[in-house]
C-alpha cells in the first residue's frame, strides 16, 4: 500500500509497506487448529493501520490543532498589516466682529486628508501622511497642505524584540508543539491498532485451542462410554467425562466472548462510523512468529531522546519560556528613540497650485532627534524577569524529569521484550511436553494402566501449555509495539512519513 493519505488540517501520511508489523504473526500448531471462525473481513496489519490513520476519531480530531495554530502565526504576522486612512470634510462658518461695517464673513472649507502607517519587523514605525484644504468664502480663496513622511526607530526597549517578535516566536513555537502533538496521538494510534490486532489474533486462534479442549473431552466422553457399556470402566469416571466437557464448553464460551470484545475494540480504534463495521468480522491475516532480534538499552536510549514526542514538546516549552525572558529583558531598558520626519508643503489659490508644488518639490520640511523615556522604578519588569527566569529553571527540571522517566520506560520495555522472547520459547517447549505426556498417557489408557482422571489432567495442562504459547507470541509482538512507542520510532517502524502542510 503507498500513496498519501490526505486528511483534514493539510496532514499528509505517505504509507509504504508495513514490513516490520506483518514479520510478528501466530502460527497455530496444524494438529490442533480447527477453522469453525467465521470467515469476515481479511485485513493485514498494513490495513488496519492504514484505516485509522483515515478514519480514527482521536487523529481526525488532533489533526485540526497544526492548521489552527498556522493560523495563529499568521494572526501574529498580520501586526505588520499597513493601516489605510482616507478621510474628507466640509466646514461652513459665518463670524463677523460687532463693530464691522461689512457684515458677516463666511466661510467655507473643504480638506481632505490620508495616511498609510504601521510597523516593520525591526520595531521601525512609519507614517507617511498627506493633507489638503480648500478655503473660500468672502476673504478669497486659498489652498494649502502637507505631504511626508515620519520614522521612529527604538534603540533600546522594543529594539531586538517587541510584542509583535515575541508573539510570532510563540506561534511558531505552538505550531511545532501541535505537530509533536499530532505525531505523538498518530504513534499512539498506531501502537493501539497493533495490540489489538496482535490481541484480535490470540483471542481467535485460542478459540481453537478451546474448540480442540472440547473435541478432545468430548471423544474421551464417547469412548469412555463405550467401556461403560461393556463393562470394562466405572460410570464414575464417565460422571468426570461429562463434568470436563461442561467446563470446556464454559471455556468456549468465554473465548467466544473475548473475540467478539477484541474485534470491537479494534473496530473502534480503525472507524469513525461504527455501525458500518458492525457486523463484519475482521479476519487478520497475519500469524504470529516470534522474530528474534538484539536489544540495546543505549541505542534504544539514544532514540527515545532524540525521537519521544513528548521530549521535543518539553523542549519546545523551554523554547518558549526563553523568548518570554528575553521579551522581558528587554523590556527593562529605558525607551530611546530616534524620530524623523521629512516632506512638502504645498500651497496656492486653488488645488491644483499646492499639488503643483509638491511636484516641484521646493517647499520641504524636515526634523530629527531622539526621545528617551526612563521609568524611575521599573518594579512590574524586574518582577516579571525573576519570575520568568524561576519559571524557566523549573521548565528545565522538568524536562530533566522527563528524560529520566523516558530511560526508565525504555529500559523497562526492553526487559519486557526480553522476558517475553524469552517466554516465547519457554511455552513452546511446555506445549510439545505437554502433548508428549497427553500422548503417552493415553497410550498407557488405552491398555488399562491410567485412570481418566488424568488423562483428563493432561487434558487440561495441553490446552493451557497451547493457549499459553499464544500468548506469549501475542505478549512478544506488542511488547515490540510498546518498545517502538517508547522510543517515538514507531511512524519510522512502519515506514510511514507525516507531513504537515
Amino acid at each position: 500500500m503507498a500513496g498519501y493519505l490526505n486528511a483534514p488540517g493539510g496532514v499528509c501520511l505517505n504509507m509504504k509497506t508495513l514490513g516490520v508489523g506483518l514479520a510478528l504473526a501466530v502460527i497455530a500448531p496444524g494438529a490442533w487448529a480447527q477453522t469453525n471462525l467465521p470467515a469476515g473481513r481479511v485485513m493485514s496489519l498494513t490495513d488496519c493501520i492504514g484505516e485509522a490513520l483515515r478514519h480514527n476519531l482521536d487523529v481526525q480530531f488532533e489533526r485540526y490543532e497544526p492548521q489552527i495554530n498556522l493560523y495563529n502565526v499568521y494572526v501574529a504576522y498580520g501586526s505588520y498589516d499597513p493601516t489605510l486612512t482616507l478621510g474628507g470634510s466640509h466646514a461652513h462658518d459665518d463670524t463677523g466682529a460687532a463693530n464691522s461695517t461689512n457684515g458677516i464673513i463666511v466661510s467655507d472649507k473643504n480638506s481632505f486628508n490620508s495616511g498609510l502607517n504601521g510597523v516593520l519587523p525591526l520595531g521601525t514605525m512609519y507614517n507617511l501622511s498627506g493633507n489638503v484644504a480648500d478655503t473660500y468664502g468672502t476673504t478669497g480663496e486659498e489652498s494649502g497642505g502637507q505631504i511626508g513622511l515620519s520614522v521612529t526607530q527604538p534603540l533600546l526597549k522594543n529594539a531586538w524584540i517587541d510584542t509583535t517578535r515575541k508573539d510570532i516566536l510563540i506561534a511558531k513555537n505552538s505550531l511545532k508543539r501541535s505537530e509533536q502533538q499530532l505525531r505523538l496521538q498518530i504513534i499512539t494510534s498506531i501502537t493501539a491498532v497493533e495490540n489489538a490486532y496482535y490481541e484480535l489474533i490470540y483471542a481467535r486462534e485460542n478459540l481453537k485451542v478451546q474448540q480442540t479442549a472440547l473435541e478432545l473431552a468430548q471423544t474421551q466422553l464417547n469412548q469412555d462410554q463405550q467401556r461403560v457399556q461393556f463393562g470394562s470402566l466405572a460410570p464414575l469416571d464417565v460422571q468426570q467425562d461429562e463434568a470436563q466437557v461442561a467446563q470446556n464448553r464454559a471455556n468456549l464460551i468465554a473465548a467466544q466472548y473475548t473475540l467478539a470484545t477484541d474485534q470491537n475494540a479494534l473496530k473502534n480504534l480503525i472507524t469513525d462510523n461504527y455501525a458500518q463495521w458492525h457486523d463484519q468480522d475482521i479476519a487478520p491475516s497475519a500469524t504470529l512468529t516470534a522474530v528474534r532480534q538484539l536489544f540495546d538499552v543505549q541505542d534504544s536510549w539514544s532514540k527515545g531522546l532524540t525521537q519521544r514526542p513528548e521530549l521535543l514538546q518539553a523542549k519546545l516549552d523551554v523554547e518558549r519560556q526563553g523568548i518570554i525572558l528575553k521579551f522581558d529583558r528587554n523590556q527593562l531598558f529605558p525607551e530611546l528613540d530616534l524620530q524623523g520626519t521629512y516632506g512638502y508643503n504645498g500651497a496656492g489659490k486653488e488645488f491644483s497650485d499646492a499639488f503643483g508644488q509638491y511636484n516641484r518639490a521646493n517647499r520641504p520640511f524636515y526634523s530629527y532627534g531622539a526621545i528617551l523615556t526612563m521609568p524611575l522604578s521599573n518594579t512590574g519588569p524586574r518582577n516579571a524577569l525573576k519570575a520568568d527566569k524561576a519559571n524557566l529553571e523549573q521548565l528545565l527540571l522538568k524536562l530533566k524529569q522527563l528524560e529520566q522517566n523516558v530511560m526508565v520506560e525504555i529500559d523497562n520495555a526492553v526487559k519486557q521484550s526480553e522476558s517475553a522472547l524469552e517466554s516465547v520459547d519457554a511455552t513452546k517447549q511446555a506445549r510439545s511436553y505437554a502433548e508428549a505426556a497427553l500422548d503417552a498417557e493415553q497410550k498407557k489408557y488405552a491398555v488399562g494402566k491410567s485412570t481418566t482422571f488424568t488423562v483428563l489432567q493432561l487434558q487440561n495442562n495441553l490446552t493451557a501449555a497451547r493457549s499459553q504459547e499464544i500468548r506469549a507470541l501475542a505478549n512478544y509482538a506488542e511488547a515490540l509495539a510498546n518498545l517502538s512507542e517508547q522510543e517515538g520510532g514507531t511512524i519510522e517502524r512502519h515506514h510511514l512519513s507525516l507531513q504537515i502542510k
